[in-house]
């Protein structure tokens, strides 16, 4: 019997039975004899945890190869990271030698990619088509304990796929509640109730961090109460603190034991500060690291973004960032005001943060051997389940 059928009676036949909030399917194993090992380490795991202090800046690259100035740039003390995009990808190859590549400039530089699921999910040829998060939402409502199987299994595949790249980290999961006002947020959200969202993202990021992935949970404090897109608007969210807290704030509280790092939203929360939450002191230091105890990574939103532009120019962007409390600042798509970025950041001489390089990959996996284990059929019978078809990976 082939492993991806013993995988596929596993998810059909052989449900697991356990309740979502702290349940382990490492229970069920199937290997010889019946059995997957849903936890062992594999010859196809390397550990190459480290956390060395990084610098601040994360920009991104124009193509799928590096150019001699992006090299240049790259070398810079003050660059800690690099996003790469759907135009940075032609095929796993490709992204691997690119990957590589960029880590010749710095051996220490962070790579990251939204690699959601759904509709954000910039790696797709020859990677698994994963479901939008509200599918998982979908099947909470009829069976949670399944839902939070699913979602585990789907980011442990997530994880694995990305670090097979080369690639350290995907900005995930998204823990805004959907309350149908915000189209950029919709379908992107695991439910919508705190509880909805923070069971199944706290199964998702068990998964993530069984692969070797670090955790990054957005927007923060909550993206999904206002319809504006910040990409190309500065939304405003009216409610008052209080409202805040006790739902939108209240998923990213329940989830805290699993994030390693944080996405603060390009939204105003005009009855409680008048800065975006991302360039708020109020919000990034009294609310997220004294009042939730949070010791992780805060990642600002790209400061390119129109939801960022009322802080000012982009040194005035990247200053108020980092004095509000992030500790790493993204500007991608524009050329142009990531070089200014850089060029400001070195004027100021800004030091490396210590804090960035937790997100480095703790494991890394060989894509064949990734593709020819018994874990990641499982999961990609779960996978193709959900979506109620056989696309290949």
């Amino acid at each position: 019997m082939t492993s991806a059928l013993l995988a596929f009676i596993e998810f059909v036949i052989i449900r697991p039975h356990f309740h979502c909030a702290g349940f382990d399917p490492t229970t069920l194993r199937v290997g010889p004899g019946g059995r997957i090992d849903m936890n062992k380490p594999g010859s196809e795991q390397t550990d190459t945890h480290t956390s060395p202090a990084l610098g601040v800046l994360m920009l991104d690259v124009l193509g799928t190869t590096l150019a001699a100035a992006e090299r240049e740039v790259l070398g810079s003390p003050v660059v800690g990271g690099v996003i790469l995009f759907a135009r940075n990808y032609a095929n796993p190859q490709q992204l691997r030698a690119l990957c590589d590549d960029i880590k010749s400039c710095n051996p220490n530089l962070l790579i990251a990619v939204d690699q959601e699921g759904g509709r954000v999910q910039r790696l797709r040829e020859a990677y698994t088509r994963l479901p939008p998060m509200h599918a998982f939402a979908k099947l909470w409502e009829q069976d949670a304990t399944q839902a939070c199987y699913n979602a585990k299994s789907v980011g442990w595949l997530m994880a694995a796929e990305v670090l097979s790249a080369g690639i350290d980290m995907s900005f995930a999961p998204v823990l805004d509640i959907n309350t149908e006002l915000s189209e950029v947020i919709g379908d992107r959200a695991f439910g919508n109730s705190p509880q909805q969202v923070s069971e199944l993202a706290n199964a998702f990021m068990e998964g993530m961090h069984e692969a070797g992935m670090a955790t990054t949970g957005k927007h923060f404090p909550g993206h999904g109460s206002v319809a504006a897109d910040s990409h190309t608007d500065l939304p405003i969210d009216t409610r008052s603190f209080a409202q805040i807290q006790a739902f939108d704030l209240a998923a990213f509280e329940l989830s805290k034991a699993n994030l390693d790092a944080v996405m603060p939203a390009h939204v105003i929360y005009s009855q409680v500060d008048s800065h975006c939450a991302g360039f708020s002191t109020f919000w990034l230091q009294e609310v997220l690291r004294e009042q939730l105890q949070f010791d992780g990574v805060i990642f600002s939103d790209d400061l390119a973004m129109a939801g960022a532009a009322a802080a000012g120019t982009i040194e005035e962007r990247v200053d108020a960032a980092l004095q509000a409390g992030c500790d790493m600042v993204l500007v991608c798509n524009d050329p142009e005001l990531a070089l200014a970025a850089k060029s400001h950041l070195e004027a100021l001489e800004q030091p490396a943060n210590p804090r960035i390089g937790r997100m480095l990959a703790r494991n890394r996996w060989e894509r064949e051997m990734l593709f020819a284990s018994d874990r990641w059929a499982q999961s990609k019978a779960v996978v193709d389940a959900m979506l109620g078809d056989n696309h290949a990976g």
